[in-house]
């Protein structure tokens, strides 16, 4: 009897199990040989992600017919999701049952044992991945590219993170976070992707697929919708929110709470890594500073450094020192003539600009830098920095009312090259330059040939005696004020606003070899801030094996920790 029953208990475990448990029948196992995902924050607040992954599946494993991909958010759409497996579509999109994410179904172009497949897959319109942050004015993302389970991966990963910065961003003004632990990559490549956004990248060609990184960065939240920016909640903060005690199933409480209360307390400090004016300088006095020179006024102003950096070069290309020889790369070459009433920053500039190292050019305009910022420092001794900010910008403001404002073009191009290291602390110096000339012919300066090279050569010439008008088209003849007459080339408006604005960035982007890190360093010196940092609220992503699901709110929070990779 009794072993009746334990044969029909059988037959009836035969039957239903197949049925109810399909899944564990498979055998995945694989390598990740490489992954590249790029985050793109939009203009209006949502997100879009961009993977590629390229899987080899081992000869003895069964077909990938399903691949689980995290999502950082729960608010997107199916719709919005499309996907390829070696170029051919993906037609089944579904939410996935083992992640905090999708599946998709790879059908009949599931990769074989022994084969190499790569599947893409774009994500566009997610929502509420934006936070704001301890800094001012600022939002902060957080997110984990989609991880596999370590049960079922095997091998290294050349793994690519991207972050595209929503576009009319300056590059001073974000700012990324300390990659997690155990990521070799101590900061990430920046620079500008080919919309001109500010980017972010962090690779390493031998990390794993199973290892859930943490990835973030802090940006001006004006240049987003302020309704898409969620503000965290002191629970987020403490990682005590639903989701983050979900997440005691693969990380104790214990550490969440440590790691939470230890980056609460750094992050403040995470947001001065770009600040190079010393704190000191802040301390009220009363009055106004005046008598700085426009390079001084742009450090009392926080300008990029880059752009200052320009503006001197702009100084001694008009003052006769220097000529730029070539504008990419960059190289700057003393004159035969050195004016003697050159200031002590423009100086130890020459000396560092000609010096065809990028490393030694750093390395001096640094250290130019550092003096000088505490010179401003001490000037600023006892004076309002809120009063003296007010009047420099005022002064700025005025410049750009006399070039507007001027009658003739004539004066108009005389005035905007007089007033050019002034003029270019606006904000919207290139708006504003393209706006003043758009229409109308533009007197060239005589030094401009000598800041953009493509402008020498039968463009200006030193004549003789002579005045008024010359008859060459195109042309207008001023006194050179050394006794003799130059041709002063004309161009049309558009076309010189272009060079400038184009001038201007080009030479900007290629003084220093990284502004990010250049900055940091003279940060280091002027104003300190630890090494340790972290930031952000929302730690995003998911992925990988058949593990617990949970999700995280706040940076002291362990990242997502999905399923995936069936």
């Amino acid at each position: 009897m009794v072993r009746k029953l334990i044969l029909s208990v059988i037959v009836v475990l035969l039957l239903f199990l197949p049925a109810s448990m399909p899944v564990f029948a498979q055998t995945y196992s694989f390598s990740l040989d490489e992954l590249r995902v790029d985050l793109y924050i939009e203009t209006d607040g949502s997100a879009r992600l961009d993977y590629v992954l390229v899987f080899t599946n081992n000869t003895w494993a069964d077909p990938i017919d399903y691949i689980d991909v995290g999502m950082p958010t729960e608010n997107y759409s199916l719709n919005s999701i499309s996907a390829q497996v070696n170029g051919n579509t993906i037609s089944h999109i579904a939410y996935s049952a083992y992640v905090d994410g999708i599946e998709l179904g790879l059908g009949a172009n599931a990769i074989q044992p022994g084969q190499t497949g790569t599947v893409t897959m774009t994500a566009t319109g997610i929502q509420d991945m934006l936070y704001t942050a301890d800094q001012k004015d600022y939002a902060s993302v957080m997110f984990a590219p989609t991880w596999f389970g370590e049960e079922y991966v095997s091998g290294t990963t050349d793994l690519t993170v991207s972050f595209h910065l929503p576009p009319g961003i300056e590059p001073e003004e974000p700012f990324y976070f300390d990659p997690p632990k155990g990521w070799p990559q101590s900061e990430p490549v920046t620079g500008f992707d080919g919309d001109g956004r500010v980017l972010y990248v962090w690779r390493n060609q031998t990390g794993n697929a199973y290892t859930p990184y943490v990835f973030g960065a802090s940006f001006p939240m004006a240049v987003v919708p302020s309704a898409n920016i969620q503000t965290p909640t002191v629970s987020q903060r403490l990682g005590l929110d639903s989701d983050a005690l979900t997440a005691l199933c693969c990380f104790s409480g214990f550490f969440l709470l440590i790691i939470g209360f230890i980056t609460l307390a750094v992050r403040a400090d995470r947001k001065r890594r770009m600040q190079y004016l010393p704190p000191k300088i802040a301390i009220e006095g009363h009055g106004i500073k005046r008598g700085l020179t426009a390079v001084e006024s742009a450090i009392l102003l926080e300008k990029p450094l880059n752009t200052i950096l320009t503006m001197i070069l702009f100084s001694l290309v008009k003052k006769g020192a220097a000529r730029v020889v070539s504008e990419d790369p960059l190289k700057v070459e003393k004159t035969d003539t050195i004016p003697e009433d050159l200031r002590t920053y423009e100086k130890e500039f020459l000396d560092a600009i000609v010096n065809e190292k990028k490393v030694s050019r750093d390395v001096a305009l640094q250290a130019m830098f550092t003096t000088t910022i505490k010179s401003v420092q001490k000037k600023m001794k006892g004076f309002s920095l809120k009063e003296t900010k007010k009047y420099y910008q005022s002064i700025v403001d005025k410049a750009w009312e006399m070039v507007e404002n001027a009658e003739t073009p004539e004066v108009r191009s005389e005035r905007y090259a007089d007033t050019l290291e002034w003029t270019m602390l606006d904000r919207d110096f290139a708006d504003r330059t393209e706006k003043t000339f758009r229409t109308g012919p533009v007197y060239v300066p005589m030094w401009w040939g000598a800041f953009r090279p493509s402008y020498r050569g039968g463009t200006s010439s030193i004549g003789g005696a002579g005045g008024g008008k010359s008859s060459t088209p195109g042309s207008v003849t001023a006194s050179t004020g050394m006794g003799g007459r130059v041709n002063l080339p004309t161009l049309p408006g558009s076309a010189f606003a272009a060079s400038v604005v184009g001038g201007v960035q080009n030479t900007a982007g290629n003084i220093v070899s990284n502004l990010t890190n250049f900055t940091n360093g003279i940060t280091k010196k002027t104003n300190p801030v630890p090494k340790t940092s972290s930031g952000g609220y929302r730690s995003s992503g998911g992925g990988g094996g058949s593990s617990c699901a949970c999700a995280c709110a706040c940076a002291g929070c362990a990242c997502a920790c999905a399923g995936g990779g069936r």
